[in-house]
């Protein structure tokens, strides 16, 4: 009896062995800060500056759906947050496909490339791809450290917000029907991408 009672622990012990080896744990999910952050030197007309790309995992964001959750883990995505950031950005709830859609927007970091994501709510299986860039080609100076940091945020724009963006066009039309996505450089220039009969473009805006 004491033998078939080992045995039946045995099997059990094989079975959750062989259940743990298949579960899909992200890494990123268990990165320290100093593991997850970026940081080295850029040179910058003839000088060699430090930089400093603080970056967050995933499990910081909750409200992600589960399916755009998962792409992002199989993308093994990190979400950069630009250096004046005081909460977790840089994934976007807003309706982009239409008006009352449920859509995302996220700026994924991995292996050094920085891409903006859109998932659509009608199939959040496949993102589009609207931006890619070297993160290194997205840093600024911002204080007396000399430290370059990450400048680059998305926003959700509402139809009114665009509208108000719009103020100084000589044909300014009326306000969007859904909301367009605001893709910032911190304390410049926002350009507001737009979807509209299945195609992405950007709005006019005035020029400054």
């Amino acid at each position: 009896m004491k033998g078939a009672r080992q045995i039946a622990f045995a099997a059990v012990l094989f079975a959750f062995a062989k259940y743990a080896a298949a579960q899909e744990f992200p890494a990123s999910d268990y990165l320290t800060p100093q593991q997850m952050n970026e940081s080295g030197h850029v040179v910058v007309g003839n000088r060699s500056l430090p930089y400093l790309i603080r970056r967050l995992p995933l499990n910081a964001f909750p409200q992600l759906p589960d399916v755009v959750a998962a792409e992002l883990r199989r993308r093994s995505c990190l979400i950069p947050q630009t250096y004046e950031s005081h909460q977790p950005e840089n994934v976007v709830r807003a309706s982009l496909e239409r008006p009352g859609s449920v859509d995302w927007a996220v700026l994924c970091s991995v292996q050094g490339t920085v891409s903006l994501l859109v998932f659509f709510g009608s199939a959040p299986e496949k993102p589009v791809t609207l931006v890619a860039v070297p993160e290194t080609e997205r840093l600024q100076d911002h204080d007396l450290t000399g430290t370059l940091g990450f400048n680059w945020g998305i926003d959700p724009a509402s139809p009114q917000r665009v509208h108000d963006a719009q103020i100084g066009l000589s044909r300014r039309p009326p306000p969007p029907d859904h909301d367009a996505l605001a893709d910032s450089v911190v304390d410049a220039r926002t350009v507001y991408h737009f979807y509209s009969r299945g195609k992405w473009s950007l709005l006019d805006m005035p020029v400054d």
